[in-house]
């Protein structure tokens, strides 16, 4: 069997190329093809769990759903999470081989590369076509040199490219014959096209620069996308703060979720966005806030220093005075450790070793440990008995005696997170945990919102694909455009 391989690279991030991709796997799975998503290097702090039990990104997860096929960290082999300015843990093939500087990482991509071939190599046998999305933008010449995510990956397996463009944040034209100009020429020879993407008005005038750009160029214009008001997927790292939804009667419970510098995982949180009785909104200064009812404590990549910016900004008060209210609080996975006594890291593995105090409304403590934590889980909520289901990414292990009064009661027969003893405040390991409808409506329920309406998130996604994929068929010359693969 021969393999097809298309990659789509953009002038830049956010370009649409995530988007791009879960489209065309969409389209595909719709014509019968196994077709599969890879994205060789990924740098995000929003990450899934695989069905092989490694890590691997959103992004990627998402369009193996597009594709209908189960996610494995072979989609994604080397993902960096960023840990600060200048640092990352690296993933290879779905687990953490170290914390690396900018630089220390530089000279690592040689070693990365056999990652990325191999796990390429791996899918091409098994599939029929392969997507493949670049990173950034193809034309950043200092990271040039070893490059594994976007030309030299190209070169590597000898596929053919697209480039796509945000006419949204203008000088599209300037974008497209920017990117071609900084190519080399081998590279320049690979592209093949052109996808215009969030196009607003009337296609007509726009049509003199397409003309422009095929004349100039000598390669056609694929198509030109849409801006799709209310298209929400699973974001591969920036936060959205649109809306999902035009808002209707007034909102019945209102969530907060603090912004730290190194948020994870904030998917988590697209159920309750889109959610028509809520009110949600993130905030990154405690102090000019009003009231709410639940304020969520989100994932962190580096959890004592992203503890350290709560209180710096004010929510050691906030948090306080909410509480005292009468208002609820729940913590994610570092949001969870930062309810504690205390959280460790002896070994420096998120930053300086040291301890830092918690919050300390649950008696517990937890010591950061190189092993990360890395499994699909389901169970039930001991509210109400419902059903939850959802994955666990972390490094810290916690011990103490709030776990003696869990969250969730997991089918693998442990038992996970914590309830204070006055039900005020719920701690768990377990993101996605609002995306199963019981578990949603029983937490809500628990917030304070006392009938709320059940959403099934994972059937809004779905259409979600399929909408994107009409708008694909609708919009590009796609039998052009998947033959090059």
């Amino acid at each position: 069997m021969t393999t097809r391989t298309l990659m789509i690279q953009g002038t830049g991030s956010d370009a649409g190329k995530s988007t791009l991709v879960a489209g065309l796997c969409r389209v595909l799975k719709r014509r019968g093809v196994r077709v599969a998503p890879f994205k060789p290097q990924n740098m995000s702090l929003n990450s899934a769990v695989g069905a092989d039990g490694g890590e691997l990104g959103r992004a990627q997860a998402l369009q193996a759903q597009a594709a209908g096929i189960a996610p494995t960290s072979d989609m994604n082999p080397v993902l960096l999470k960023p840990h600060s300015e200048c640092g990352a843990q690296v993933i290879i093939q779905g687990r953490p081989v170290g914390q690396l500087s900018a630089s220390e990482y530089h000279d690592y991509k040689r070693i990365a590369r056999d990652a990325v071939l191999g796990s390429y190599r791996r899918l091409a046998a098994a599939y029929e076509f392969i997507l493949v999305e670049g990173a950034g933008s193809p034309a950043e010449i200092n990271l040039r040199a070893n490059d594994i995510a976007n030309m030299g990956f190209a070169e590597a397996v000898d596929c053919p490219v697209a480039l796509i463009a945000d006419i949204e944040r203008g000088g599209v034209f300037a974008q497209l014959i920017g990117t071609l100009a900084l190519l080399g020429p081998s590279e320049r020879a690979r592209v093949a096209g052109f996808v215009i993407n969030r196009f607003r008005g009337d296609r007509a005038l726009l049509e003199p620069g397409l003309q422009w750009l095929e004349a100039r160029t000598g390669r056609p214009v694929f198509g030109v996308l849409p801006y799709l008001a209310g298209l929400q997927l699973d974001a591969e790292d920036g936060i959205s703060r649109e809306p999902l939804e035009p808002a209707g009667a007034p909102a019945a419970l209102r969530v907060l979720v603090p912004v730290t510098p190194r948020i994870s995982n904030h998917t988590d949180f697209d159920p309750l966005r889109l959610h028509p009785q809520i009110e949600f909104r993130y905030a990154e200064e405690a102090r000019p806030l009003g009231a709410a009812d639940l304020v969520i404590l989100p994932g962190s990549k580096s959890v004592r220093a992203d503890l350290a910016t709560l209180r710096e900004r004010g929510w050691g008060e906030y948090l306080e005075r909410h509480l005292r209210y009468g208002g609820k609080v729940l913590g994610i996975c570092g949001g969870f450790q930062m309810l504690g006594d205390t959280i460790d890291d002896p070994e420096g593995i998120e930053g300086p070793a040291g301890r830092s105090a918690g919050f300390g409304w649950l008696e517990l403590g937890t010591v950061l440990a190189r092993e990360k934590q890395l499994r699909n889980v389901s169970g039930r909520l001991t509210l109400e008995e419902a059903h939850a289901r959802g994955y666990e990414i972390h490094m810290g292990c916690s011990s103490g005696p709030a776990l003696q009064r869990p969250l969730l009661m997991l089918d693998d027969g442990r038992c996970d997170g914590a309830v204070s003893a006055d039900g005020q405040i719920l701690g768990t390991y377990v993101h996605g945990v609002f995306e199963a409808p019981g578990a949603c409506a029983a937490l809500l329920r628990w917030a304070g919102l006392h009938s709320p309406v059940q959403l099934d998130h994972a059937a809004r996604r779905e259409r979600m694909l399929d909408r994107l994929a009409d708008t694909l068929e609708q919009s590009l010359a796609l039998e052009r455009l998947l033959r090059l693969g």
